[in-house]
């Protein structure tokens, strides 16, 4: 059984995540402590609500150190909602310009939408080969959220690097903005499988199938 840590630094639908993961086979603690989310088989990085109060809240439990360390060893970690807004660069909400983890380029900015917030269901377009989204071809997933990231300049077509570019999942609200990336150990996804019901369940077995 695989050990899982949803980390607890105060934001974030932690008790419908851990019941998620729990569903779908995981050993599951909810913890604040950095050396319990070191050691997880798989960390889980949840988060609701404005960007600026997640990587204060994420900053307070040494949050960007303990994501940075565990993918340094090439251990996985899941974003969800903010939780995989905060691993890019920088939020602007409400005129306010935080940065974020650094781990992506990339600015959270609001969308450009007719109706804001985007909630309810939405299907995505995944890339080929996609591990987190094997066999969920055509499946819809749950979004809430008004900001999100329209520009992945890593999967720009053309760009090249050291590291293999990640895997770039789209959805449409008014514009084209990053529902889910894959990229090594790190993964995320803007919407919530915890709450996509029968496809959200598969695809946290597909993550957790990837660890190790």
């Amino acid at each position: 059984m695989k050990k899982v840590v949803v980390l607890d630094y105060g934001s974030g639908n932690l008790r419908s995540a851990e019941r998620a993961l729990t569903r779908v086979g995981a050993d599951v603690t909810v913890s604040a402590d950095p050396e319990v989310a070191l050691e997880a088989d798989g960390l889980v990085v949840p988060g609701v609500g404005a960007y600026a109060a997640c990587m204060d809240g994420l900053r307070a439990v040494d949050g960007p150190k303990v994501i940075g360390r565990r993918l340094a060893g090439g251990r996985p970690v899941l974003g969800i909602c903010v939780g995989m807004q905060i691993l890019f660069e920088r939020g602007v909400e409400h005129g306010q310009d935080t940065e974020g983890c650094g781990e992506w380029p990339g600015v959270v900015e609001q969308l450009h939408a007719p109706v804001l917030p985007h909630m309810g269901w939405n299907t995505v377009s995944s890339p080929a080969g996609s591990k987190l989204f094997a066999g969920l071809e055509g499946q819809r997933f749950y979004f809430v959220h008004s900001y999100g990231v329209r520009e992945f300049p890593l999967a720009e077509p053309g760009v090249t690097g050291r590291l293999t570019p990640p895997a770039v999942t789209w959805a449409e609200h008014g514009d084209r903005f990053v529902a889910g990336v894959e990229n090594g150990p790190l993964s995320a996804t803007q919407f919530h499988p915890e709450k996509s019901g029968d496809a959200g369940a598969a695809l946290l077995t597909n993550w957790l199938d990837t660890l190790d």
